[in-house]
């Protein structure tokens, strides 16, 4: 490996060849400022706020796009650098609408943080800032353009990991903007409202529809049975809003939480994720024994739903008619639920907590309902969670931890590596696996459909035959193998899709500033998870065994199909004739 030596801040060090200067400075330890640079995406070098000053240059540099060479200085503290950088924050806050008391972002706010940095507490240039009215017209995502940084981090996520492109750039000089084509709002546009550029945004410009107060008027209503489920990701990411090591395992703490917030009950979503197994395992297995449409493709994610549903409608039969593990959760919870706790299912409110901003789309959707009755009423992100955490005024690191309640609350490991890229494959095999053979299997880990590739495909062993399956997270890496589906290349009998980078622990409600290290960390983390469970295969959940043994029958009832199941359609996609 090349190495090259350089000094910073007359501190020496060596860095492999070809690192930046952002990145040499975090190695001793020096955080120079920055806002448009991201660790995860290209370099845009926008907002200049990163500059030094590098001994023989007559100009400063970026320090987010200079690679280091042998033998250079760099300083970062400089007069001239300081100057430089208080001048292009005041430039930013004079374009930016500061009411900060008001703001969703407020005290996790990158830009906030560099004005307390620099001491910059009354910026001396005139307030000029957008005044176009705030988006909110959707469930999931609020875009206001008046907090707009033009820092281009939204931009990158939704083209370089979606491939989507609803967000871009127009105009030049003063008139240069973040915006979506012509304008229009997030709803009519090719978004899929995964919101990936919400949690890149590093301040107040995209951020999640807050439904707390939802909750709380809910929580207060004395009619009401309000219970909450959580989903396998929120456990190990919620910790990063309260300064936990990233990663942290928060479970018992996070349901103590919940239980003083004021739940009636605080069940599992691993428990929902484990019902879906047994309904698309044997989807899946129907589907090969009976000539069904292959590849059957997995329906949990509800931005890559959308995406299918707007880009490739002609293809929605491929997808498992199965509910997501929130929805499945939800329509139990209206119905088995309801009749083993004898309440009315009028006046239960199911809550979810989500890392993903689309659920709160999914969630809304006509067909998520069943008998007069909304699957789930209200979805919170784990960013929402952290915040009613707050309001509280709980000590969340120091709670003593507690267990789910019962009779939805047993989820699996199987269950719990959904959040994970490759999860819902492999919870699935260990089901199926089992089902064709009629074996108990001798190892349960199918490691070859876990990693961090975009794309991977695994050949598994069923008994006397094998199929071939493939794992992508990612639009633009799911894109890949829809092209091959289109032109009849994909010889696969089974494919998850997760629309965010990483699955479920990469979600667009996940505390911002996600970045692949933390998802890798958070991914071991669910893998922990599973090998420390009772239960590691959905269909050994006890209480799995019960609701089809006292509600639902078998996988693929009449009654599994009437609550467990449902269709999509195609969504209109945005075109220039939908401008005016």
């Amino acid at each position: 490996m090349e190495m090259v030596n350089l000094k910073i801040n007359n501190l020496p060090l060596s860095v492999k060849k070809g690192t930046r200067i952002i990145d040499a400075a975090k190695q001793i330890g020096i955080d120079i400022p920055h806002l448009c640079y991201f660790p995860d995406q290209e370099i845009k070098a926008h907002c200049r706020i990163c500059v030094v000053e590098v001994k023989g240059s007559r100009k400063l540099l970026a320090a987010c796009s200079t690679v280091c060479w042998e033998g250079m200085e760099v300083f970062t503290d400089t007069k001239k650098v300081r100057e430089t950088q208080v001048g292009v924050l005041e430039m930013i806050m004079a374009n930016h609408n500061v009411d900060c008391l008001a703001c969703p972002r407020n005290q996790n706010c990158e830009l906030q943080a560099l004005c307390s940095r620099f001491n910059l507490v009354k910026p001396n240039m005139l307030h000029v800032y957008d005044t176009t009215p705030v988006q909110d017209d959707n469930p999931s995502l609020i875009r206001d353009m008046s907090k707009c940084i033009k820092c281009g981090r939204c931009v990158r996520a939704c083209i370089e990991s979606q491939g989507v492109a609803a967000l871009t750039y127009s105009g030049r000089s003063e008139n240069f903007a973040v915006t979506t084509a012509y304008k229009k709002p997030f709803e009519h546009t090719d978004c899929i409202l995964c919101g990936q550029c919400s949690t890149v945004c590093p301040v107040g410009s995209i951020v999640e529809k807050d439904d707390t107060q939802k909750v709380w008027d809910a929580l207060h209503d004395p009619q009401k049975h309000v219970i909450v489920q959580v989903a396998p990701s929120v456990r190990v990411a919620l910790g990063d809003a309260f300064g936990l090591p990233k990663g942290s395992i928060v479970t018992g703490q996070m349901v103590t939480a919940l239980r003083i917030i004021g739940f009636d009950r605080v069940f599992d979503t691993n428990f929902g994720a484990d019902l879906t197994i047994m309904e698309e395992g044997h989807e899946l297995l129907d589907r090969i024994q009976n000539g069904g449409k292959l590849p059957m493709i997995t329906s949990c994610s509800p931005g890559w739903v959308n995406y299918m549903e707007k880009h490739h409608s002609d293809l929605l039969e491929y997808l498992s008619s199965s509910k997501s593990p929130q929805q499945m959760f939800g329509a139990i919870s209206k119905s088995y639920y309801a009749q083993v706790a004898g309440i009315d299912p009028d006046n239960i409110v199911t809550v979810s907590v989500m890392p993903c901003v689309a659920k709160k789309y999914e969630a809304a959707r006509p067909e998520m309902e069943a008998d007069g009755h909304r699957d789930v009423d209200i979805v919170i992100t784990t960013r929402e969670l952290a915040k009613m955490i707050k309001y509280v005024g709980l000590d969340f690191p120091h709670m003593p931890e507690s267990d789910f309640d019962s009779p939805l609350g047993i989820g699996s490991g199987a269950g719990a590596i959904f959040g994970n890229t490759g999860g819902v494959m492999e919870a699935a095999l260990r089901t199926v696996a089992e089902a064709v053979t009629g074996e108990t299997l001798g190892k349960i880990e199918f490691n070859a459909v876990r990693g961090n590739e975009g794309v991977r495909e695994a050949v598994i062993p069923l008994g006397d035959t094998s199929i071939k399956v493939a794992i992508a997270h990612g639009l633009k890496n799911a894109e890949t193998v829809v092209q091959m589906i289109e032109n009849g290349t994909a010889d696969y009998t089974f494919i998850e899709v997760m629309a965010c980078p990483g699955g479920c622990i990469g979600g667009g409600g996940q505390p911002v500033n996600t970045t692949f290290q933390m998802k890798e960390l958070r991914q071991d983390a669910l893998y922990d998870i599973d090998e420390n469970l009772p239960y590691r295969k959905s269909h050994e959940n006890p209480d799995i065994i019960a609701v089809y043994d006292k509600f639902l029958g078998k996988p693929l009832s009449e009654k599994a199909h009437h609550l467990l199941h449902t269709h999509y359609h195609q969504q209109k996609k945005a075109s220039s004739a939908d401008t005016f």
